[in-house]
């Protein structure tokens, strides 16, 4: 039997969070089950990391990172938080849901200095799993075991390390087009709804521990068997939903898991989009070859790709670096009458209303108001659904939907004066942080050297 308070619990909280950020209806099915397995966590043997990411900045990551912390259990917002604090806060009788932003910081190649809560991190995924540690001085010092079991919303720009990203519900999020309208999120005037979500969240889980903790969900088996044991909670509370939750739930986290990206930094992915923006624009036709693509692209001498990785970019190596994007090579018909591989136009114009290639910076934020009263089923955002998924049982939601044109402050390196631009990556850093080129970042320059 469907159980209709939390089919409605549910309904209510994906609405509220696709109020405030743009995801596909898959992203917005695991993070609904998500906010409400933290509140379930005692029942839990596993947890999936929520890993919101994207390609670049202003995506949503913040944003999604602050209605989260409206709506999860015991939010912590770890931003600089130093190891002892994380170690002692998720040790605690009433562990936190963790939130943490910007963890491509911590765990870059050159981040020695997080090697604990990296520790923390990768074993954090399953309960009984402690992190033992010193405390003390001297030889007064004796080793004690730290909980690392918590939930987490791990949020950061490009690729996680496997150990992280093998244990995740990723949660890819792109820059929203200027038809992607969302609501402008002011906590002082969403408090009031998000406090009413919380406490009947917190009421459901109290009264459905003891069910939670007993049930044996059926697992698909799309899904590997790290992926089964980490995602069986959210199957649990879908299959406790009834009516379509099962399906819903099942089919989303199978694709966020299939489109899982196996991919270097993303941020060189947006530069190459740029790039090849600017050959289409020297070109007369809306196709062009591999071929020719490749030699467009390698004659920008401030470009990377004519030295990519030792060696002018490949054919192979374009398709790698677009795959992440969903562009493939094709066949195309060119005026000559010839059908090489090649791209179309037609097949980047979406990513460029994303990741605007004038401007690299702008922000991709609609600049009209759409009407202040609209019907949007749950489930049910725009052009942004890769599957078809049933519609809610749940009675469509009126929302008020406004623009958001405002664009945020861009983020400033420490000592401005003394900063720089990667020229692979764009990424802003602080001279002499990659001990010794100045235009190339200290990721960049350990991934070239680990290709080498």
């Amino acid at each position: 039997m469907p159980n209709r308070e939390l089919d409605r619990l549910l309904h209510d909280v994906s609405v509220f969070v696709r109020r405030f950020v743009v995801m596909s209806e898959a992203q917005l099915v695991a993070i609904t089950l998500w906010i409400a397995h933290t509140h379930a966590i005692d029942a839990a043997e596993a947890t999936p990391y929520l890993t919101p990411n994207s390609p670049t900045k202003r995506s949503g990551k913040t944003r999604l990172l602050e209605v989260l912390a409206l709506l999860v259990r015991n939010p912590l917002r770890a931003a600089g938080a130093s190891e002892a604090a994380l170690f002692r806060s998720i040790a605690s009788e009433s562990p936190p849901t963790l939130l943490m932003d910007e963890v491509d910081a911590i765990f870059g190649p050159k981040a020695r200095e997080h090697e604990d809560i990296r520790a923390l991190l990768n074993a954090g995924y399953t309960r009984g799993n402690p992190v033992l540690r010193c405390v003390g001085e001297g030889s007064k010092q004796r080793v004690l075991e730290f909980s690392s079991f918590c939930p987490k919303a791990l949020a950061g720009i490009g690729a996680l390390p496997d150990t992280v990203s093998d244990r995740a519900l990723p949660i890819r999020l792109k820059r929203r087009t200027r038809s992607e309208t969302v609501e402008r999120f002011r906590v002082r005037q969403v408090k009031g709804e998000a406090v009413l979500l919380y406490e009947r969240l917190a009421a459901w889980a109290d009264e459905n521990l003891d069910a939670l903790a007993e049930a044996r969900p059926a697992l698909p088996e799309e899904l590997d068997d790290r992926a089964q044991d980490t995602y069986e909670p959210l199957f649990a509370i879908a299959d406790m939903a009834g009516g379509e939750w099962p399906d819903i739930a099942r089919r989303a986290l199978v694709l966020l898991r299939s489109e899982q990206a196996d991919e270097e930094d993303d941020a060189i992915g947006v530069r190459l989009l740029a790039d090849v923006w600017t050959a289409f624009e020297r070109e007369p036709a809306d196709r062009i070859s591999t071929e020719r693509l490749l030699v467009l692209l390698s004659e920008d001498s401030e470009a990377p790709w004519s030295e990519w990785h030792g060696r002018p970019l490949t054919a192979r190596g374009l398709a790698q670096q677009l795959k992440p994007f969903g562009v493939r090579s094709r066949n195309v018909r060119l005026p000559d009458g010839t059908t090489p591989k090649g791209y179309k136009r037609e097949q980047f114009e979406d990513l460029w209303r994303r990741y605007p290639p004038e401007n690299g910076s702008q922000n991709a934020t609609s600049a009209t108001t759409p009407s202040l009263s609209q019907k949007q089923a749950v489930f049910n955002p725009p052009q942004r659904t890769s599957v078809a998924f049933p519609k809610s049982a749940s009675k469509p939601h009126e929302q008020r939907v406004v623009a958001d044109v405002a664009d945020r402050p861009l983020e400033k390196a420490e000592n401005a004066d003394r900063a720089a631009t990667c020229v692979v990556c764009d990424r802003t850093f602080a001279l002499g942080e990659n001990g010794s080129a100045v235009v190339t970042c200290a990721s960049c320059v350990s991934r070239r050297e680990a290709m080498a």
